[in-house]
């Protein structure tokens, strides 16, 4: 009887949902696939270490950025394309703090504000890291959310606030300008091309057994996203701020009759976004070595693939979209070349949605 039963619920399942079961085969197959490489010896563990510690990396901050512009839609009811913008403003705002700081006295204050786009500031002359010069890099990274905070403030007051009773398509359109008006004038200030920012040896840590490596600006990107999304769960879940905030997510005419300072959860939703993305933007930047105009605008797209994984709205699928996403993106280089490791990702991301169509905390908003 279990038999029959069981062969039952098969059937009802490849008749029912058949793109489940093609989803669940095809990770199936890919697993079997990797298992067949490790025991073979055309792909090492370490390799593998390699790809999942990069995933990670990647994860935590695509899951930062993400908690943003997830807290944006389901607050603001809209998805903020400027949000990649912010994220690059902020990381140049923080940098061009860091390399004052690091540099002054050296070389010419003007020449530091720049990032090395003309004069003598470049990575090697400044020798930025966050060994060798922490007071500068922690500074560069308050500033880099301070400044987004200010940012996110204004543009609110100046484009947002005023067609807030719109329809989303409008404040959409608009963040698009928004999003243009910020890539071309950090490209105007400090040009189209992608310098080098960190400089020095910097040190790191093996990881027994499996042989990788973490260096200190690894290690100070993990300790400052998890300790920053562990900040953001805190404030929603036990403060009366968090409480407001998913509140007015679950229902924003319902929250504001029954007297929720709607306007005020606004603007701690921009503070609390714009900060977490500025913070974003100034941590990849030290992880990878590298700044550029449209960066935040590339990254983007991996966010809102996370963010849509998660399920639209919801803070914590954000969190673990973007980890599913950081991942999928460096494990997919087990099978394809680099260039296709965003059509890896939002494959994983399309995979999911076809056996999970509302995300994976879908019908959860803020909380």
């Amino acid at each position: 009887m279990g038999i029959a039963e069981t062969y039952s619920r098969g059937r009802s399942v490849v008749a029912e949902q058949p793109l489940t079961l093609l989803v669940a085969v095809v990770c199936m197959l890919l697993a079997i696939d990797l298992v067949s490489k490790l025991l073979s010896g055309s792909l090492s563990v370490l390799s593998l270490a390699v790809f999942l510690k990069d995933g990670l990396i990647l994860g935590l901050v695509i899951g930062l950025a993400g908690v943003g512009l997830s807290m944006t839609y389901s607050i603001l009811g809209f998805p903020n394309f400027a949000h990649g913008d912010y994220i690059s403003s902020g990381a140049f705002a923080g940098w061009a703090t860091t390399y004052v700081i690091a540099g002054f006295g050296t070389v010419s204050v003007g020449d530091l504000l720049l990032l090395g786009v003309s004069g003598d500031a470049t990575a090697g002359s400044v020798g930025v890291s966050v060994v060798s010069t922490p007071l500068a890099v922690v500074a560069g990274l308050v500033m880099a959310a301070v400044f987004t905070i200010a940012l996110t403030l204004l543009i609110d007051r100046l484009v947002y606030k005023p067609m807030r009773d719109q329809e989303g398509i409008s404040l959409l359109i608009a963040s698009v300008g928004v999003a243009l008006a910020l890539r071309y004038l950090i490209a105007f200030v400090f040009g189209t091309s992608r310098p080098g920012i960190t400089g020095g040896s910097i040190p790191g840590i093996a990881v027994p057994g499996i042989g990788i490596r973490i260096n200190a600006h690894e290690a100070t990107l993990a300790i400052c996203a998890i300790g920053l999304l562990v900040g953001v769960h805190v404030v929603l879940q036990y403060t009366k701020l968090g409480t407001a905030m998913r509140a007015m997510a679950d229902n924003r005419d319902l929250a504001r009759v029954t007297g929720i300072p709607t306007e005020r959860v606004v603007r701690a939703t921009w503070v609390i976004g714009g900060g977490l993305t500025g913070a974003a933007g100034y941590l990849i930047t030290l992880e990878t070595g590298t700044i550029a105009f449209d960066f935040g605008w590339v990254l983007l797209l991996l966010i809102f693939a996370a963010v849509i994984l998660g399920g639209i709205g919801s803070v914590y699928g954000a969190m673990f979209g973007g980890l599913l996403i950081g991942l999928a993106s460096t494990v997919s280089l087990v099978w394809i070349p680099s260039d296709f490791t965003t059509v890896a990702a939002f494959l994983v991301m399309i995979f999911m949605l076809l056996v999970k169509p509302s995300g994976l905390f879908g019908g959860v908003t803020t909380a």
